[in-house]
């Protein structure tokens, strides 16, 4: 029998299927690996209860009260609008939620948000590492430049635009939004605007099929895919794959390594794959949503494995958790140990940062081999700007559901 209860909120139907997929694969992999090999966590067993919720909010609660139900220790809905839904319910319930990259950015405040996380690193590092970037590739300025904002139209398209809108002050280059309705494959009219615009960088911040759909329309304008700039939601290998080689060029941002070259996947072929109990069909290892899904299974994994050691039993519960999450320290030794050395720069959590160091890197796409290239070094991350505009809008959030502050001791 399970000891311990991790729910996958999945969503593998419906447009964001390519999306959900590998993701949830690689996570509940990770997790079967653990079972495998270890027993479990320090000899408690691993029971991963999946709900499907086809990226629908009200679906996507449900799946949360059916899951909590069974004890379910942590979350990770992997949806902006479900996360700013459950923030005020674990708030009350005593439940982490581990929004990792994505979801309500001002929970990088801690003392606001005790429940919530978004390591290790959130919508605005990601804005400010793509501006960051093309300021760079333009020999040091963006004064004058005209940059569009293409976004899902949704809470997380529009979560780093007062980001960028601060930054077009700052730098001097023209923000021009760009929304694109759910689901995301009609685009025709925006990209009637590009054409009479004629930007000279685009940022892609779409999920699912609008991925693919933007990039084929990029292409076509006769746009050069190394000017449009992804967020690291789009920028998984089924976004890019089906344009061949007229994907060359195309640019992300993002927090972590892709590929299979880690020693955490031999174990993986040897337990999990080779002996029929991997969660999918093995198409998608390796991807970037496939790793991102086993990142976020060893962070919750580790946390609980802390949570453990910090209040000295294996009965742990929903709280202590929470404390192992707030007090994880992973440095290069921890995740070479892991089976993951070079996966992700080091992450150190505490009270008051709930987001990590917030280091982005930008990768680029090589058409000819198929993969992801990491073009430059990890990025820090501009504290001066994005500080005080992560105060401001905690404060905002929680008024406007009823939270209070916690603060940090």
């Amino acid at each position: 029998m399970a000891d311990l209860v991790i729910p996958s909120l999945t969503y593998r139907t419906g447009p964001y299927g390519g999306s959900g997929v590998p993701y949830s694969d690689g996570f509940t992999d990770y997790l079967t690996l653990l079972n495998e090999r270890d027993g479990g966590i320090n000899g408690q067993r691993i029971e991963v209860v999946e709900c499907e919720y086809g990226y629908n909010t009200d679906k996507g609660l449900e799946c949360f009260e059916e899951t909590y139900a069974k004890g379910a220790l942590v979350y990770h809905p992997m949806s902006t609008g479900l996360t700013y839904k459950l923030i005020p319910i674990v708030h009350e319930r005593g439940v982490p939620l581990h929004t990792m990259g994505y979801g309500l950015t001002a929970a990088a405040d801690g003392g606001m948000f005790p429940y919530t996380f978004n390591f290790p690193a959130h919508y605005w590092h990601a804005a400010s590492a793509q501006i960051r970037h093309l300021k760079e590739i333009s020999g040091g300025s963006l004064q004058g430049k005209k940059i569009v904002h293409m976004y899902h139209n949704s809470g997380y398209g529009k979560e780093p635009i007062p980001t960028l809108e601060k930054l077009a002050l700052r730098e001097g280059f023209e923000l021009k939004l760009a929304p694109i309705d759910h689901p995301g494959e009609n685009q025709d009219a925006a990209w009637e605007e590009m054409k009479a615009y004629q930007p000279d960088f685009i940022l892609l911040w779409g999920w699912g099929i609008m991925n693919e759909v933007a990039l084929k329309k990029a292409v076509n304008m006769g746009m050069p895919l190394d000017r449009v700039i992804g967020v690291w939601w789009s920028a998984n290998e089924s976004d890019i794959k089906p344009l061949r080689q007229y994907g060359e060029g195309y640019k992300a941002v993002t927090f972590h390594a892709v590929g299979t070259s880690f020693k955490i996947f031999n174990d993986m072929n040897m337990l999990v794959y080779q002996t029929g109990k991997a969660r999918g069909d093995l198409n998608n290892i390796g991807d970037v949503l496939y790793n991102r899904g086993v990142m976020a299974a060893m962070f919750a994994t580790e946390a609980i494995r802390l949570a453990m050691e910090i209040h000295d039993t294996t009965d742990v519960t929903r709280s202590m958790v929470r404390d192992g999450f707030e007090q994880l320290k992973m440095d290069e030794a921890k995740f070479e140990e892991l089976g993951m050395e070079g996966f992700i720069p080091g992450v150190e959590i505490s009270c008051a940062n709930h987001a990590g160091e917030g280091l982005v890197s930008v990768k680029q796409w090589d058409s000819f081999t198929r993969r992801w290239v990491q073009l430059t070094d990890y990025y820090q991350p501009d504290a001066a700007l994005i500080d005080p505009q992560v105060a401001a809008a905690s404060e905002a959030f929680a008024s406007s559901v009823g939270m209070n502050r916690k603060g940090c001791s």
